[in-house]
């Protein structure tokens, strides 16, 4: 067990947290979302299990909904448009709005289908994605004791479903600034990609999906 102050347990918090918003934005999103990347079979694999770890996401179901999202952007079939539902809604339900629509088969084959579908994705992550969020709580109480170890676990819990679901998904379509005129209503929350991996440059995004750079300037 791991004996830190409590500034090296913020930082292992913050650490653990990024990872997870990285394996986010450069697997999910980047890579099998858009294929604006490629990437490493290894590494890949590497994200897909911290992510089954620390989130429980099956990445057939992300990658649909985000693709949903894109195909049917600000319309009352985009899965999480705070044009649609109001701001509150998905700054605070943006999981709620997610789970709902990972419901939908017809929507995980239509924009799913190019999943990982090998025998540890069958065997283990699709068929167990809780197993894994027990398994990190079990890690981080061993590695951080009682208090410290619950206190990160639940930051690693709640990170991903309030940045990425709430934050990016909401603010990203309804505050801040706009670098190009796309026809949604996407926004920049702010010019620096550093809290969300990238994310916060939401209509550079949406502007060029299939940039593997959200920092993108008009000329």
């Amino acid at each position: 067990m791991l004996h830190l102050p409590w500034w090296g347990n913020t930082l292992a918090a913050f650490l653990l947290t990024h990872l997870s918003i990285i394996s986010v934005t450069l697997y999910l999103h980047r890579h099998k979302a858009h294929r604006a990347l490629s990437m490493h079979p290894a590494l890949s694999h590497l994200f897909r299990a911290w992510l089954w770890l620390t989130t429980g996401i099956i990445t057939q179901e992300w990658i649909a909904v985000h693709r949903k999202h894109h195909a049917r952007v600000e319309s009352c079939d985009d899965p999480h448009s705070p044009q649609q539902v109001g701001i509150l809604s998905v700054l605070f339900g943006g999981l709620l709005l997610y789970r709902r629509a990972t419901r939908d088969s017809k929507t995980l084959r239509k924009y799913g289908f190019d999943a990982p579908d090998d025998r540890i994705e069958r065997a283990l992550y699709t068929r167990f994605p809780n197993f894994g969020l027990a398994l990190m709580l079990a890690i981080d109480l061993i590695v951080f004791g009682p208090l410290a170890g619950a206190i990160i676990y639940a930051a690693q819990l709640i990170w991903i479903p309030f940045w990425a679901a709430g934050v990016i998904n909401g603010l990203g379509h309804y505050f801040g600034y706009r670098n190009y005129e796309v026809a949604d209503a996407s926004r920049n929350i702010v010019p620096w990609g550093l809290l969300v991996g990238g994310e916060e440059l939401h209509n550079n995004h949406h502007a060029f999906p299939k940039s593997a750079k959200h920092g993108l300037r008009p000329m």
